[in-house]
Formats: C-alpha cells, structure tokens, sequence
C-alpha cells in the first residue's frame, strides 16, 4: 500500500486555521455577546437623548517628564526636549533653530556603523518607534486632537500614545493604563519647511493629561525639530467613547491548561448536523524541527495566544529554543512582573534580552526583575535596559551576579540611577559594548570598569555630565582596552589635546569617534591631525560644533584614513571648498558629509560638491 505525503500548502493552511480559531475563541471569552450587546443599546440610546455641551480645552505641555534621547546638552536649553514644554518658540517659521527639540540621531546612518546593535528577531512589523517623549498637561480631558508643531524635516512621528496616570495626583491608581491615539508607518516628507501635524485620533474611555510621541527619524534626510504640542479636549465624557470593544494583547500568557486539545484536531459539520473528526490534518507527522521553524515566525503574542490550541503546539511554543532572544520592547506598555514570571519557565536558553523603555511607574519591581534574571540570566550575552528607570544598584547587582557571560550593556538614558549602582559593571569582566549615554556615571566608577573590563570594544559616554576629567578616562582607555573599535565622547567637555593625543597612540584600531561638541578641543595645537595620522582605520567622525577645524585637518583625514564613511564637521568657520574637494577624491567610501553653519561653504558650494560627488548626502542646514 503507497502512502501519499501531505501537501505542505496544506498543513500551513490547516496550521493557520487553528490559530485563528483559537483566538476567536479567547476574543469571544473577552467579552460576551450580550455585554457587547447591552453596550451598543447604551450608545444608541445615548444618541438619541440630548447630548450635553462641553467646552473643548486647548493645552500646551506643562512639563517634559521623561525622553529617550537628545541632540543637546543636559546644562542647557539648546536643542533639548525641553523646549516642548510651553507654547511654541518658533513656529511657524522653517528651519534649525535651538529653542526646539531634536533628538539625538536621523536617517539610516547609526544603524550603519559597526557600534549598532543587531537587531531582535520577532520584533512586530508594526512596531517602528525609535525614540520617545512624554508630557504632561495641566488639565485630564478626553482628547479630541492633539497637534504637533513640526518646524524642520517634519515626518517622524509614528504613535501618540495616552495614558490614564494623573503625573499630577498625589493618589496614583494601581492599575496604569496606556492606549494608543494614533499610529503609523514612518513617512519620508520630501518638504523640510514646518507644518502642524494633527492626525485622526480615537474617542478614550479615560480623561489624560499625559501624551507620548513616539518618532523613527530612519527616512529623514536630517534633524527633525520640534517646538510644541497642543492636546485638545472635552472635560465630560463624549457618549460614543464609552463602548469599549474587547482586546488580546501581552498580558495573556497564562501557561493554563484550560481548553486545551488534542494536536490538531479538526472537524466538518455532515448534512445531519453530527460533527465528524478529519483527524489533524497531517500537522502531527512532520518534523520536530519544521514545526519550530513555522512557530518562530510568529510574533511573540501570537506565540503565547498559541500554547492554548493544543498540547503540540503549547508543546513547541513553550521549547526555551523559541526564546534564545526575546524583545519586549515593543510591549513596554503592558509588561509587568506578571508576564515576565509566566514568560520566566521559557527562557531558560536565553542569550539576548531586550527590556528598553520597560518597567516604568512601578510595573516592574526588583523582586520580579531579580527573579527573571536568576532565573533565566546564565546565558546572557546581550542586555538592552535603555530608558529601564525602574533600574536600581541593586538591580544592577543582581546582573553583575547573574550573567557572568554578558557582553553587551546598554544602560543608555537611565539618568536616575545613582552613581554608586555603576561600581557593579565592573563584575561583568566580559563586556564587549557598554552603553552609558545620559547617566550619572562618575569618574571612580568609570575607572574602576576600564580597569576590569578590557576586552571593551565599543563605549558610549555621550553626555555623562559627571565624569569630571576625562583626560583621566582616555589614558585609561589608551592603557586598558586597545581593542576599542568605537568610542563616543558627545558633549565631553573636559577632554583636552592631552587627553586625545594619548587615546589616539593606544587605541589605534578605533574606528568611530564622536568628539562632537568638545569645545576644549583646539585645531591649533595639532590634536586633529595627529589624530587624522594614528587612527586610518577611522570610518566616522564627528567634530560637530567645533569651530577651530580647518583645511589643514580635512587634508590630513583625505592623506591618512581613505574607509572614512561619515564626518561632521558642523559649524566650524576656517574650513573651504578647496580642502572639501580634496577630502572627496581621497575617500571613495564616504557616504555622509555635514557642513551645516560651515561660514566659508555656502548653499552654491554646496550645490555644486552634491553635482560631482552625488554618492556623498551633504548636509547644509538652514534658518528661515
């Protein structure tokens, strides 16, 4: 007897049945049909009696409670997120100016760059947010707009979110909730004049008074810049915002049994009525290995929704080889120490975690954290925690403790971490990329983690106000980690010639620098040509706002480092086109050149380099 193989179009199509059957099933538990119906009578009966007036309430943000990052400095106002707080300063003019608020990246250009992280597998198609912002109103009203007061490269704004906390009360409810307003695929605007961006909202069923703009800045051709937001709203309840339609999304990963059947089983209904058993459609014959290969194609909800179809599939969802790396960024929302204790049995063989923007307003706990950690940290190699300010030393502690093995920390924006918490990096004796970009690090600590972690190859101190020499940290770095691939030093203010000249004669294998905003930083001393001649194996560098840069530096990088791919030299007065022309011809690799507030390269000039070297995106930014 011949047996035929099932058709692999076939048992995709049976697989996908089931799923969808099963969350028909857990939607239809969500709400029943006679809620839902007793819910629409209310709205049409709401519809036909009188609706009451009310008085729609026009707000500008009161105050900026929390971002992810920031083109400008934490001791000032130029270019900070601050700047949203209050009615608009530039709008609606066109153009860079500093009393907006600009985040720290644009375009596809960091994503490029050897110090980027790799990017998580299952992350939703859905989810694009890169950056955030959130803001407080005086007033909680039912949001009928909110307006967004774009002044320069306008089209990064991808979710606005709502949350129910009062940041105001001085009683917080128990239960924090958020539910997004808008949402939508980045957008490549080809205009970089201002605009006022006021999407199509949805009706709330809660007053709020706190907004989060969420931006992907990836298809932008520079900055964008933002000067205000206006939430607008009725105080009393509109009546169509109070039916609420039943939802699925991350809470649900209860590993409960209930409901659950055997593998696969399906049914056609005969002419009698009498459901008759088709059996499973094959699914149960194939290959461990290609079911875990279909399952690890799902996002991770849907993955979870999955472990209650059948004891097969809860079987394959639940192998810890599903959860070798785990996002839960995209979920910040909903996370709580409850999800991560049904998700904890799971990721036993977990090798990179992805907490960032998490935990915030007391969702998660140390006891939940630390029980994840210890639970499922042993295999650790990379660990996401940005914008994580739920982070205490003690959570710190618990990582250095429970990851032997970790080489990847980034810590970037949790700037209320005390400095003492730091200290504990330096157990991590294994760490390749440590990213303290705005934290409150000070010196000690600092030297303490060179002095252990030497096999560093990529660090990022950007702004890390606290660190009071940092002459003192790049002898370190010179002396300790001469592997170092990456080194970012935004903003460091204390850096002098001295302390370049050393890290440039240790770590000579550097190949990103950022030194923009280093204002102590003099060309006449010979710093940047020294540098240009230790690290040729430079393929980005950023001397942005340092207006002592001139021609002799360009020709010094054009002679010695030909794999630059990216340079910044914004705002210097003493460099020409000359000197330009000849950086152009000697790096074939360039892919980016900003020349912005350059006093002796005008738009013409400008216009002219982009005819001749159209491969190279320079940038000449612009005041209306």
């Amino acid at each position: 007897m011949t047996h035929c193989s099932p058709d692999p179009l076939f048992l995709m199509l049976t697989f996908l049945s089931m799923f969808y059957y099963i969350c028909l099933r857990r939607r239809s538990r969500s709400g029943t049909r006679g809620e839902a119906l007793t819910s629409r009578r209310a709205v049409e009966s709401g519809q036909r009696a009188t609706l009451p007036i009310s008085v729609e309430v026009e707000q500008y943000a009161k105050e900026v409670l929390d971002f992810s990052s920031h083109y400008g400095s934490e001791n000032s106002m130029s270019y900070t997120m601050w700047n949203l707080a209050g009615m608009p300063n530039v709008y609606p003019s066109s153009g860079d100016f500093t009393q907006t608020a600009v985040f720290r990246a644009y375009g596809a250009w960091w994503e490029q760059c050897a110090s980027a992280p790799l990017p998580f597998r299952r992350t939703p198609k859905a989810f694009h947010s890169q950056d955030y912002i959130e803001l407080a109103f005086e007033e909680p009203v039912y949001p009928t707009a909110v307006e967004v007061l774009e002044t320069y490269h306008p089209g990064a704004i991808v979710q606005i979110m709502a949350c129910s906390l009062n940041p105001f009360s001085q009683n917080p409810p128990t239960d924090v909730r958020w539910e997004v307003l808008w949402a939508e695929e980045p957008t490549k605007v080809l205009t970089p004049q201002a605009r006022q961006f006021s999407p199509s909202i949805k009706q709330l069923s809660f007053p709020t008074n706190l907004i989060r703009v969420e931006v992907n800045s990836s298809l932008l051709k520079y900055y964008t810049e933002l000067d205000a937001v206006v939430l607008r709203g009725q105080k009393e309840r509109p009546i169509l915002s109070r039916y609420k339609m039943p939802r699925i999304d991350i809470c649900d990963l209860s590993d409960s049994d209930e409901e659950l059947s055997d593998p696969g089983a399906s049914f056609r209904q005969a002419r009698d009525g009498k459901h008759i058993n088709l059996g499973n459609g094959y699914f149960d014959k194939l290959p461990y290995e290609l079911i875990q290969l279909i399952v690890s194609h799902l996002t991770l909800p849907d993955l979870c929704r999955l472990t209650q179809t059948c004891k097969l599939l809860r079987q394959h969802c639940c192998d810890p080889l599903q959860y070798i790396q785990l996002s839960l960024q995209p979920y910040w929302a909903r996370l709580s120490d409850t999800s991560l204790g049904h998700l904890q049995g799971r990721c036993t063989l977990l090798q990179r975690l992805n907490l960032s923007w998490t935990g915030n307003r007391g969702a998660l706990t140390l006891t939940g954290f630390s029980s994840f950690m210890k639970a499922c940290g042993g295999s650790l190699v990379c660990l996401e925690l940005s914008c994580c300010h739920f982070l205490s030393e003690p959570c710190l502690e618990v990582i250095s403790q429970t990851c032997p093995g970790l080489q990847e920390l980034n810590l970037s924006s949790c700037d209320r971490l005390h400095p003492q918490a730091f200290t504990h990096i330096s157990k991590l004796t294994r760490l390749r990329r440590l990213v303290l970009y705005r934290t409150r690090i000070e010196q000690t600590a600092m030297l303490r983690i060179l002095t252990f972690c030497i096999e560093l190859r990529h660090l990022n101190l950007g702004s890390c106000v606290m660190i009071e020499d940092y002459d003192v940290v790049a002898s370190m770095l010179a002396v300790r980690c001469r592997s170092l691939r990456s080194l970012d030093l935004w903003r460091c203010r204390s850096l002098s010639e001295r302390g370049l000249a050393e890290l440039a004669a240790g770590c000579r294998l550097l190949e990103e620098l950022d030194l923009g905003w280093c204002s102590t930083l003099q060309s006449s001393s010979g710093c940047f040509q020294h540098l240009a001649r230790n690290l040729q194996c430079l393929r980005k560098l950023f001397l942005t706002a340092n207006r002592t840069v001139c021609d002799s530096d360009i020709e010094e990088l054009a002679a010695n480092c030909p794999a630059l791919q990216h340079l910044d030299i914004l705002g210097t007065r003493m460099v020409s086109s000359s000197s330009l022309r000849k950086l152009l011809q000697a790096c074939p690799k360039l892919l980016l050149l900003d020349v912005s507030f350059c006093a002796q390269v005008d738009a013409r000039i400008v216009q002219e380099l982009c005819g001749l070297f159209p491969n190279v995106a320079i940038k000449k930014s612009f005041t209306q």
